[in-house]
């Protein structure tokens, strides 16, 4: 699955859509193909019927950042109408024939440890598999169930459940930090503690550790590394950066630092992270995830439990929220990422369309130029008739011509309702210069 241009065409109305590049024998460019999903609920615009319930993220487009369960996580964002890029950021590098922890399995087992972390599910599972390829798994799972065992979250439980050990404590918030206050403040001094990575090294910890008496012994059961091809990542930052994408989603914090630390090399990252300080959401499974980006004063929104699920939710009642709403000649429009809501009715809108809407709802009621609409669409032509082209498809797309009014020699203007009282404030959809 593959990042395409920014997603702006014509589809069928609340139907998740997913981008995706199939390789060709390995040999050459991939081949794209678009798959276009049923939506769990539609919108119709029968005669005479009241439009149905629209989808919570029909009309947002989410770029997803993630190597592992990325399928999983992009179903269920498009069950909810969302236009899914994938732009993988990192790769998972198994480590089953890695001598580093070939060595750390072995010295284990030959002095087991009195306390064992394990910090991911999937890596525990993996240390384990490895160690019965080495011939080794008996002895190990021996070893640690001789001490005590420590999850930090419930992946990382059941992993250690499923092995036939029991773990003795696991901390509510699922972090790191809440394990090595745990450590600390039981005392660690003259123990030997294995602390199971996942994908990075823990220097903070293991080095707190150290200084409070324990003996460490590092398990590097696998490691992150950038993808092996970069251009999905690379084309889904270009999708961000030419306000393609609503919602950037981040299920690891490598996955974070490393979308970051590739837009630095490419010289797109400040504009990046300004887009990202502004009309792009950046939204993070747990707060571990979200730290390289709020240390860089990005907001992140993230939901109360660290789970797919839960994160999608989240993002069902915050993106809505964010809609901007305004009173149109008797109607409501409520303007999303690549779509509009018109009395509730959805929308979606050519790409030149959309940037004019958008332009046009920056100044709701007030008259905005056709030279200034020009500079907007993309290639920034000379002929003003493309404007007129444009606002015609526009109005077509719209249902309604009155919605978009002309004013003669002057421009045009979005036809607010004064009756219908202020105009609500809000819109982080509309990319550019704020309101």
């Amino acid at each position: 699955m593959e990042v395409a241009a920014a997603p702006r065409s014509d589809r069928s109305v609340g139907a998740g859509v997913r981008r995706e590049c199939l390789p060709d024998n390995d040999v050459g460019a991939p081949s794209e193909r678009t798959i276009v999903t049923d939506p769990v609920m539609t919108t119709t615009a029968s005669s005479g019927a009241a439009p149905a319930v629209v989808p919570a993220l029909a009309g947002f487009t989410v770029g997803v950042t993630a190597a592992r369960r990325a399928e999983e996580l992009g179903t269920m964002l498009e069950r909810r109408g969302a236009v899914v890029l994938h732009g993988p950021a990192i790769r998972i590098v198994p480590l089953a024939d890695d001598a580093d922890l070939l060595a750390a399995t072995k010295t284990l087992v030959a002095a087991p440890p009195d306390i064992t972390v394990a910090t991911t599910g999937i890596g525990f599972r993996g240390w384990v598999e490895a160690a019965e390829g080495w011939g080794l798994g008996a002895d190990l799972l021996d070893a640690l169930g001789s001490g005590t065992l420590i999850a930090r979250g419930p992946k990382a439980r059941g992993a250690i459940r499923a092995t036939g050990l029991s773990d003795a404590w696991s901390p509510a918030s699922e972090s790191s930090a809440e394990v090595l206050e745990h450590l600390l403040t039981e005392g660690v001094e003259g123990r030997r503690i294995a602390v199971q990575l996942h994908g990075e090294p823990l220097p903070d910890v293991v080095e707190a550790l150290t200084m409070a008496g324990a003996e460490v012994v590092e398990v590097p059961v696998y490691r992150w590394e950038p993808p092996a091809d970069i251009g999905p990542m690379d084309r889904l930052t270009d999708a961000v950066l030419a306000g393609g994408v609503d919602v950037l989603a981040f299920t690891s914090a490598p996955a974070a630092a490393s979308l970051l630390r590739r837009a630095d090399e490419r010289g797109v990252c400040e504009e990046l992270l300004r887009l990202l300080r502004g009309p792009v959401v950046a939204l993070c499974v747990g707060p571990v995830t979200a730290a390289p980006l709020e240390t860089l004063d990005v907001p992140t929104v993230q939901p109360h439990r660290s789970r797919l699920g839960a994160m999608v939710r989240r993002l069902e009642a915050e993106m809505p929220a964010r809609a901007r709403s305004l009173p149109v000649a008797g109607h409501w429009l409520e303007l999303r990422g690549h779509a509009v809501l018109v009395d509730g009715d959805l929308r979606v809108l050519p790409p030149n369309g959309m940037t004019l809407l958008q332009a046009l709802a920056r100044r709701p009621g007030r008259v905005v130029p056709r030279s200034e609409l020009l500079a907007a669409l993309p290639g920034r032509g000379h002929d003003e008739h493309a404007v007129e082209t444009a606002i015609a498809r526009l109005r077509a797309a719209l249902g309604n011509p009155k919605l978009v009014q002309t004013v003669v020699k002057r421009g045009y203007r979005l036809a607010l309702d004064p009756a219908a009282g202020p105009v609500p404030v809000g819109g982080h959809c509309l990319h550019g210069d704020a309101l």
